[in-house]
């Protein structure tokens, strides 16, 4: 596992990810770290958190972008997200606020799904927000790789694991590969052909 990281993440400083990423492994939030250092790689312009409960993730995100939504139907959670220029948040469930995009559309470049861990309501999520990530955008699915059966339970990872198999039926525009650590990180991409640079949009 840590050699995958280092190799994914090509960072310079692989030896701060990894001793982060031990650190929180115990805890199952190894993903928080991960999240952060492929921000600093993708260096994308808007990000997208759906379901940010007390910000724990979005907070390490903001200061690599140029805007940070995050969108959860529970108002407490706005109160954790760091006030700055660039941060946003959207007291709303995850639908509601993908129809609000339909009249003032927006370009996601790093989209993290962490909501509703139900698969039909992420399929939901990833139907509704798709046509607003950007060619070669990156969506980020968490819980996809529960440990033992007592993990799918709905108030942990639930069968949000099930989307993996669905999303492979479209492997023209897709491209994924889940992290089988606990509780599982699925990372999709958005593409036409393999080289962004190559693509006409």
């Amino acid at each position: 596992m840590k050699h995958f990281i280092k190799f994914l993440l090509n960072i310079k400083s692989p030896s701060k990810l990894i001793h982060e990423l031990e650190i929180e492994e115990d805890t199952e939030l190894w993903h928080h770290a991960f999240i952060e250092h492929l921000a600093i790689i993708l260096k994308p312009k808007v990000y997208v958190e759906l379901g940010i409960h007390k910000c724990s993730v979005i907070n390490r995100i903001i200061p690599h972008v140029e805007k940070a939504i995050g969108v959860d139907i529970d108002q407490n959670s706005g109160g954790f997200m760091k006030k700055t220029s660039k941060s946003f948040f959207v007291c709303s469930t995850t639908l509601e606020f993908a129809k609000q995009l339909q009249n003032n559309p927006i370009s996601i470049d790093l989209l993290f799904i962490d909501a509703d861990h139900a698969c039909e309501a992420v399929l939901d999520d990833i139907n509704a927000y798709f046509p607003f990530v950007s060619s070669h955008g990156i969506i980020l699915i968490h819980d996809t790789h529960p440990k033992n059966i007592e993990s799918m339970a709905s108030g942990f990872c639930n069968d949000s694991f099930k989307v993996v198999d669905k999303l492979a039926r479209d492997i023209n525009n897709l491209e994924f590969v889940t992290i089988p650590v606990h509780p599982g990180l699925t990372i999709v991409r958005k593409r036409k052909i393999q080289l962004s640079w190559m693509e006409i949009t």
